[in-house]
């Protein structure tokens, strides 16, 4: 064989201590002087520097990471990025004094994100979109889940989606969509749910999928959204279309919408600070991931947090997210991400990292293909300024990032 074809494309991270985030090494697989060995853009080694074959000791490229710490590429596996507008006057309004009913009754809330929305172009969409992207692959991001869901019609909603799809095309970023036009109820089908399912969610999605913009299938159960025989109805279409679901749930209150989720196999549940111990049983034995979102809990300032111990008793899967959106989580960084999860929710230095990595990717249903750091998985890596993994959670406002590596290609800060 010729050597030289048989290195192309090859590269080869050395002096690097490495948190894998394999279960099978104990807390974030730590190996203390390790090394990762890539080809065609996907890992064919991470693990010891002593055990390294010796068919992998040379490379296109070789480089000394002087001992910095390398993890997975982040994952922010729940947002709603692609939107128009923005609420800060919202903002600015509750601040000095004004309610939320208020603010609806003078056009604010989620109708000024969605008329916002509706009037800009697909190109204007990504346009605006790309700035919070940027911010997110500044810190290490190399996978973003993105919702619809401020279209709330057939049209903008594919438009919505269709912007998702550009922004892999013009950032190296691996983006997975979700149809979220069960997010609310437009005003001119207000009280009339079943109509609004039948009428623009059922078709869209069907739309969604025959272009091929739509990777799995969410919505909002809840009091003032759809309730879980709604869901259900969305769901049904999801599994004939053999689309995976997900779901906003229990953020409220607690109507079994997490439980709704795990019958169907739901990826994930998402918010769930009303979540009950029954609810967090039957998202385990489904194997439905628990997707926490600290950024909503810290904007809204609620009190009711969300079930860690129940969760953790019922070995539920827990991931993080952004939650990036206009009104309720202007969010735009996995890092303070994972300091608000440990300062407000109390989850451990493991739960906020593996919650950014390898459960995010499980929450996307994209773990055999990212989120930890072993052979035959595409080589999303980050490498870190730091002394120790606790730093990327300690630290706020702080970013220690040195490099972003996204299928193999090294991404200077």
């Amino acid at each position: 064989m010729n050597r030289n074809a048989d290195m192309e494309g090859s590269s080869l991270w050395r002096n690097v201590r490495l948190a894998t985030l394999r279960e099978d090494l104990g807390p974030l697989g730590v190996i203390e002087k390790g090394a990762v060995a890539v080809r065609g853009g996907r890992i064919v080694y991470a693990g010891a520097a002593g055990d390294l074959p010796s068919d992998l000791s040379s490379a296109d490229q070789v480089i000394d990471c002087e001992g910095r710490w390398m993890t997975p590429a982040l994952i922010d596996c729940h947002t709603h990025l692609v939107h128009g507008g923005n609420r800060a006057r919202e903002f600015q309004l509750r601040l000095e004094g004004a309610t939320y009913e208020e603010i609806a009754r003078a056009g604010g809330g989620i109708v000024s994100t969605v008329q916002a929305t509706n009037a800009l172009s697909v190109e204007e969409l990504v346009a605006a979109a790309l700035p919070r992207l940027d911010a997110l692959l500044l810190e290490g991001v190399s996978t973003v889940e993105v919702k619809s869901g401020y279209g709330l019609n057939i049209d903008a909603e594919l438009k919505m989606l269709r912007a998702a799809r550009q922004l892999e095309r013009l950032r190296p970023v691996r983006i997975l969509t979700s149809y979220l036009a069960a997010h609310a109820t437009p005003p001119e089908y207000k009280g009339r749910n079943a109509h609004y399912i039948a009428d623009v969610v059922l078709p869209g999605l069907s739309r969604a999928h025959a272009e091929g913009l739509v990777d799995a299938v969410d919505g909002f159960c809840e009091g003032i959204a759809f309730s879980p025989a709604e869901m259900a109805r969305v769901f049904d279409g999801a599994r004939a279309l053999g689309l995976p679901v997900k779901l906003h749930a229990e953020q409220l209150s607690n109507l079994g919408g997490a439980k709704l989720a795990a019958s169907y196999g739901a990826l994930s549940a998402d918010h769930l600070e009303y979540l009950d111990a029954d609810g967090a049983a039957a998202m385990a034995k489904a194997g439905t991931v628990a997707v926490l979102l600290p950024g909503a809990f810290y904007t809204l300032r609620e009190t009711q947090l969300p079930p860690v111990e129940a969760l953790r008793a019922a070995q539920t899967r827990i991931a993080i997210a952004t939650d990036c959106n206009p009104g309720t989580s202007p969010l735009t960084s996995l890092l303070l991400t994972m300091n608000m999860s440990a300062t407000l929710f109390r989850l451990t230095l493991e739960e906020c990292l593996a919650g950014v990595t390898r459960e995010a990717a499980r929450a996307l249903g994209i773990l055999q293909e990212t989120g930890t750091l072993e052979a035959g998985k595409s080589a999303d890596l980050a490498v870190w300024n730091i002394e120790a993994p606790a730093e990327l959670i300690y630290r706020i406002g702080f970013n220690p990032l040195s490099e972003r590596v996204f299928k193999g290609e090294r991404i200077a800060r």
